[in-house]
């Protein structure tokens, strides 16, 4: 259907029918009508009064979290109080299509989903107020072998998670959905209990649930400052608005499109300084048809529907049906102004003009596979602004650099994010840790090098443009890359070939193209063009000698006259006291979970009774600003002399592995003997290379193969990595990257943060407690979490980390981490990371499974695409009789 036929369809019908959304619209009160405020001090200060706004506040005081952090000094402060500007659900919640599911590629935030459904199932009888929930089910299409496997990828991951889910074959798929056209269907993934709900009426339900338990709410009540404050009674913040101010502990921004420019507030007094927070609306449009015959007729509700190759969703609005299209990013429309000057004064209960002819190829598509929808006039086309992070995640966390400000936006899918991530932040504010890892979503992922326009529109276009695209394992998207901090050896590494992923801005090589090899990123669920280029690599650090860019790492010097006894509260192995020593050390959550691994240098030695010295921390890509954060919020006594600087952007480092490699070492640093022996592991010298330049050189490796870390100002990296190639050459050195060094250290039984560790995970579980300290000193306090260790191995852990041999290569394919862990049938764990070995020979995987299983010999089976593989438990590292099968 032509596009001025969208047209045509569109006018004429508007005007002559009310909309169907109309219930959903909020009353248009004037919004200089604000509220006398009747408090002036709180604990939690939520602003926005949308679905997440409304939901933290409701999280909050159900929590009764004011009682569990009382304010210094003035005791409990029970109010949570919520501000909004205009009324609850005005900005972008109002005219959402409330499409609610289970279904989410990330674990984590699979969870988010299904908490979010289960608060929404049970708010109408705890409030006795209606949500408009409709559980018809969800459904999405496929008309690919390769979306099939990204199906069966997807149910391996969620077997293990409470979360119904099977996949269809094209008959089924009709069975449930009588008015779609099958021509091209193969399957379909199918989510029973999915569905939509009334977006308005479960905002105002979770307002008045808030105000059941306790909470203050506040609308037409416009924030117009900002302060930080640094009171006696322990408040952190004063909020202004034209009537009244609060002095409070913790504010949450959850000001939907309003939050960037509610952010700037905070540069009072600094107007200026400091990064924005990333975020753009876009224009999402969705259309609803008049009445038709095709859905009255239907016996029961058809499920939401989406047709991920048509790019689009469907679902049935009353006996019409709903199509909202994402469009290609090229075709798709962000509302520029508003992120480079500001939104327009008043926006909050409008929309924008629609603008058909932007989808009238996804409602093409969608005639075609659902002709019903071509047969009725358009009654209401919604045009509002979705607000979008690059990355199409929403920021919700502390703020990096601010205590007490919280962020919980950019929600592009704010009704199922909403309840979910309302209750995660709500635990977090209580307990001054989050519940579980959502590292996806922490705000500390973005720094200043995101405070760039360019790159905010140009990857907020692809993300919205790639919604549906192929989920696959590895996968790389490049819109707005490089990032201005793309690092100093992009130019010198592309130039070598280097295949990059991203990190922090950062952009790291991923494996190296020869010629000969298949070139270009080609994603698969299956081995694909890497798998070769991978194991080459992996030969040349065990035989030869590597050279790899790990400048994305950050970094962090910590000194002061308190610095030993500070760094021993934050982690939980000994730090070393004598200047040249390292250690690997990990920051706990107060819970005795992971929140960090870090590698802690000591460049200056302490005195005798453990005062001074000075460290240089290592973490890491991508793991700055959130290490930094918990470092910086740690509970130290008033007076502490402690100085924590970020020289993440100062310093580069290349790592440098292999049987070769203290030969090339001893050429980089002329009159210095490099060998196992002379140059203990975990040890530090500072050197000065044959260009004059000192540099900090650390024996370590995480690819388990003898090798040194050789941290470098970053203007002298460039010529570093060339020296390393020149004096290299007869030694056979080549760069590798972060794919080979995932298998390298595979095969040695090391751990990564992020998957064997987390904020999921204790390091009882984890089997690292060889990394935890006993004995203190009596003057050095136990560090964070050490409590919550103790009881644990009293009482036992659930689970337990185990490494697993795959016994069944199917030549294509290998365990990747997140399948279910199968026993005699049954689910049992869940694999956190996995891959090719290539010394070995065979598949690996690391898995969390019950203790009882965590036996050597023990078959187990893994679920990878579709397939149960049998596996056998080894213990790492990875022994010689486990060479061959």
């Amino acid at each position: 259907m032509s596009q001025l036929r969208w047209a045509q369809r569109l006018l004429g019908p508007m005007a002559a029918r009310p909309s169907p959304l109309a219930r959903m619209q909020p009353s248009r009160t004037a919004t200089s009508s604000s509220a006398e405020l009747t408090v002036d001090r709180a604990n939690v200060v939520v602003i926005g009064g949308g679905v997440v706004g409304t939901s933290i506040a409701y999280h909050l005081a159900k929590l009764d979290a004011p009682r569990a952090v009382p304010i210094d000094g003035i005791g409990a402060c029970p109010e949570v109080v919520l501000l909004e500007k205009s009324e609850l659900t005005a900005g972008s919640t109002w005219h959402a299509a409330g499409l609610t599911t289970t279904f989410h590629p990330g674990v984590n935030m699979r969870r988010v989903h299904y908490d979010s459904l289960t608060l929404y199932t049970q708010l109408e009888k705890e409030t006795g107020q209606a949500v408009g929930m409709h559980r018809c089910g969800s459904l999405r299409l496929a008309e690919t072998g390769t979306r099939m496997d990204e199906f069966r990828q997807h149910l391996s991951r969620a077997s293990w998670y409470p979360a119904p889910a099977r996949i269809l074959d094209a008959a089924e798929v009709v069975e449930k959905c009588p008015l779609i056209n099958p021509d091209g269907i193969i399957g379909g993934f199918f989510n029973p209990h999915d569905g939509y709900i009334d977006p308005y009426s479960v905002t105002m339900a979770l307002g008045a649930g808030a105000k059941q338990h306790g909470a203050k709410i506040f609308t037409h009540t416009e924030v117009t400052d900002m302060e930080s404050m640094a009171g006696s009674e322990g408040f952190r913040w004063k909020v202004t608005t034209p009537n009244g101010s609060i002095q409070c502990r913790h504010v949450v921004n959850a000001a939907g499109f309003w939050g960037r420019e509610l952010d700037a507030l905070l540069q009072h007094g600094r107007k200026g300084t400091g990064a924005k927070l990333p975020l753009i609306p876009g224009h999402h449009q969705y259309c609803i048809t008049d009445t038709l015959a095709e859905v009255q007729a239907l016996k029961k509700e058809m499920p939401v529907v989406r047709d991920l190759h048509g790019s689009y969703y469907i679902r049935m609005e009353r006996d019409g049906l709903l199509v909202g299209p994402y469009e290609r990013p090229e075709r798709m429309k962000l509302e520029e102004s508003w992120l480079l000057d500001r939104v327009t004064p008043g926006f909050g209960q409008e929309l924008f003009e629609n603008d058909l002819d932007r989808i009238g190829p996804n409602l093409e598509m969608a005639v075609n596979r659902f002709p019903a929808f071509g047969k009725a006039p358009i009654i209401r086309t919604v045009a509002g602004p979705i607000t979008f992070a690059p990355d199409g995640m929403p920021m919700v966390g502390p703020k990096p650099g601010q205590p007490g400000m919280w962020l919980a936006v950019g929600f592009s899918y704010g009704i199922i994010h909403g309840g979910g991530l309302g209750r995660y932040l709500a635990d977090w504010i209580r307990n001054g840790y989050p519940p579980y890892d959502l590292t996806e979503t922490d705000p500390a992922r973005y720094g200043n090098w995101s405070d760039d326009p360019t790159y905010i529109m140009n990857k907020t276009k692809e993300t919205y443009g790639m919604n549906n695209s192929y989920a696959y394992v590895k996968e790389e998207r490049f819109g707005g890359r490089p990032t201005k901090r793309a690092g100093p050896l992009y130019a010198s590494l592309q130039k070598r070939g280097a295949r990059f992923g991203f990190k922090a801005g950062f952009e790291v090589p991923l494996w190296f193209e020869r010629p000969g090899d298949t070139p270009g990123y080609q994603p698969s669920f299956h081995r694909t063009n890497w798998f070769e280029p991978v194991g080459r690599e992996s030969r040349l650090v065990r035989e030869n000698v590597g050279v790899i860019d790990l400048s994305s790492f950050a970094t962090f010097t910590v000194s002061g006259q308190d610095s030993y006894r500070f760094l021993n509260l934050a982690f939980a192995n000994r730090i070393p006291k004598t200047q040249g020593r390292s250690c690997l050390a990990h920051m706990l959550t107060h819970n005795g979970r992971v929140m960090s691994e870090m590698t802690v240098t000591c460049t200056v030695p302490t005195a005798k009774d453990g005062s001074g010295g000075e460290y240089m921390l290592t973490t890491g890509g991508g793991s700055e600003l959130h290490d930094l954060r918990w470092l910086e919020g740690l509970n130290m006594p008033k007076h502490c002399n402690v100085a924590i600087r970020n020289t993440t952007d100062e310093l580069s480092c290349l790592g440098i592995a292999g049987p070769k490699s203290p030969r090339l070492m001893e050429r980089l640093f002329p009159g210095t003997e490099f060998s196992r022996d002379t140059w203990k592991l975990m040890s530090h010298r500072k050197l000065t290379n044959n260009s004059g330049v000192e540099m900090d050189v650390i024996r370590i490796s995480y690819t388990g193969e003898l090798g040194w870390e050789v941290h470098c100002p970053q203007a002298s990296v460039v010529d570093l990595h060339a020296t390393v190639h020149r004096l290299g050459a007869d030694l056979g050195v080549d760069d590798f990257g972060t794919y080979a060094m995932n298998s390298l250290r595979m095969e040695k039984g090391f751990r990564a943060w992020g998957a064997e560790m987390s904020k999921d995970n204790t390091m009882v579980e984890s089997d690292m407690m060889s990394f935890v300290r006993g004995n203190v000193e009596p003057d050095v306090q136990a560090c964070i979490g050490m409590a919550a260790l103790e009881h644990e191995l009293r009482a036992g852990s659930k689970e337990k980390l185990v490494m697993l041999k795959v016994l069944e290569d199917d030549g294509k394919t290998d365990p990747d981490g997140m399948e279910a862990v199968y026993c005699d049938g049954k689910v049992v764990g869940h694999v956190s990371s996995g891959c090719y070995g290539y010394q070995v020979g065979h598949g690996l995987a690391f898995a969390f499974v019950p203790p009882f299983l965590a036996e050597e010999g023990l078959e187990l089976e893994i679920d990878v695409i579709g397939k149960l593989r049998r596996c056998v438990v080894i213990a790492p590292p990875v022994k010689a009789d486990h060479l061959r099968n």
